[in-house]
């Protein structure tokens, strides 16, 4: 092994090199690359290969894209005892969300701590009429909460059921900010992922949701999953365990959660208060779902370049077709001086931001059959779903005592309206 720094960034273009050099052969593939959690690369074929005579030129060529990729990956080249792994079919069959197809046949597979659900957009539909939605944000303090609150008021107000469920779990606040003491459920969502470690999971869920003192008033219905119950108990204790794979993946197991409280309350819609930033928590609400996804963001450097990171990371793995069509974006805490030069301003660097997951557009091609908008395009994705900040929204809105009357009405008429058009909704609802 060398004693070159090779960074880890420089992998994937050097296993390109060595791949694209040894030419792999079609009777030994599928190949698999395979990056350890430590970021040591090893190559991977299965077992059938091993001693057969008919495959032997094959074998000689990856053995020797083996050492070559031990050669130029420096202390990410894996330890050097001559290099190809034997594994059982099943193993490179189901080598994780994160294997991708690199090359004809040859894959790289990532073995991942965290950030697994970023690698893969599922199509895990809600019940029929049933629409999920989910809130997401890179950072924090971006009124998600707030949003969730009012647009549960204002769905139940047209007569529709609302669930609300707070994944936030590291952070708490929908289960105090939205149901008085004794309204709040004996359990959370923390409990019902302890519970379900031990197969007690459906105990959970029938006593896993609060109804806010406001909702008795509405039309509809309104309920609450919120993190934890009323005792909060071991809380640590309990959060500790929540991401422990058993019987299943976070993500499975959030899809197992979600379509549990679906078949019991039967809601219209669920809203879903995502964990902010770029943990797997987060991954699972934006990607496993199948929800209409909207990203909170302010016109920030570090916000547009948190984004950044994931949307390239979609567009870089063929994700983006996929996932582009749930998403856009919202201009939270859109300030009071001169808005529309603000949202101007928000509007280019979302264009920026969501051309990653735009197609190209040849200028000859009249098709039709592309996804992509141009900057002023008011039905786009990219176009900024706005919340206007105000003073007496900063003051402190009782989720509680919610009303959509000043400042609330205020500061989410414009939010409202766009929200309504985005999943069809004929407008309307209460103005007292």
């Amino acid at each position: 092994m060398t004693g070159r720094f090779v960074p880890f960034d420089a992998i994937f273009e050097r296993v390109l090199d060595a791949v694209d050099s040894a030419g792999v052969p079609e009777q030994i593939k599928p190949v698999h690359i395979v990056r350890s959690l430590h970021g040591q690369v090893r190559v991977a074929v299965s077992e059938e290969v091993e001693g057969d005579a008919s495959r032997r030129e094959g074998m000689e060529r990856l053995e020797r894209l083996a050492a070559r990729l031990h050669e130029v990956l420096g202390p990410h080249g894996g330890p050097d005892d001559g290099g190809v792994l034997f594994v059982v079919p099943a193993l490179l069959e189901n080598a994780g969300a994160t294997a991708r197809e690199i090359r004809p046949g040859v894959f790289l597979v990532d073995r991942l701590v965290t950030g697994g659900d970023w690698w893969t957009v599922r199509a895990s539909h809600a019940a029929p009429g049933v629409r999920r939605i989910t809130l997401f944000s890179v950072k924090g303090g971006v009124g998600r909460s707030t949003t969730a609150a009012v647009l549960a008021r204002r769905l139940a107000s047209d007569g529709q059921r609302v669930l609300v469920i707070d994944l936030d779990l590291e952070s708490p606040g929908i289960s105090s900010a939205m149901l008085e003491p004794g309204a709040s459920p004996a359990f959370g969502v923390t409990d019902w992922f302890v519970e379900d470690l031990v197969g007690q999971g459906e105990h959970v869920v029938a006593e896993m949701t609060g109804v806010p003192t406001w909702a008795h008033e509405l039309e509809g219905e309104v309920r609450v999953a919120p993190a934890h119950g009323r005792a909060p108990g071991e809380y640590l204790a309990k959060l500790g365990r929540v991401y422990v794979d058993g019987g299943g993946s976070w993500g499975l197991r959030l899809r197992r959660l979600v379509s549990g409280l679906e078949a019991r309350y039967q809601p219209t819609t669920v809203v879903l208060e995502s964990r902010s930033g770029l943990h797997d928590v987060a991954a699972a609400t934006v990607t496993d779902l199948d929800a209409q996804v909207l990203l909170f963001a302010t016109d920030s450097d570090s916000t547009w370049t948190d984004y950044g990171i994931l949307f390239r990371h979609w567009q870089s793995h063929g994700l983006a077709p996929h996932i582009r069509e749930r998403l856009s974006i919202v201009s939270a805490l859109t300030p009071p001086t001169d808005a529309s030069g603000y949202l101007r301003g928000f509007r280019e660097r979302a264009w920026d931001l969501f051309r990653h997951v735009y197609d190209e557009v040849v200028p000859a091609d009249e098709s039709g059959d592309v996804f992509s908008f141009d900057l002023d395009d008011d039905a786009a994705p990219h176009c900024p779903i706005a919340i206007h900040w105000t003073r007496g929204l900063a003051a402190g809105t009782s989720l509680r005592n919610l009303r959509l009357t000043d400042p609330v009405a205020q500061a989410y008429a414009e939010f409202l309206a766009r929200f309504d058009g985005l999943v069809g909704i004929d407008g309307g609802g209460e103005t007292r």
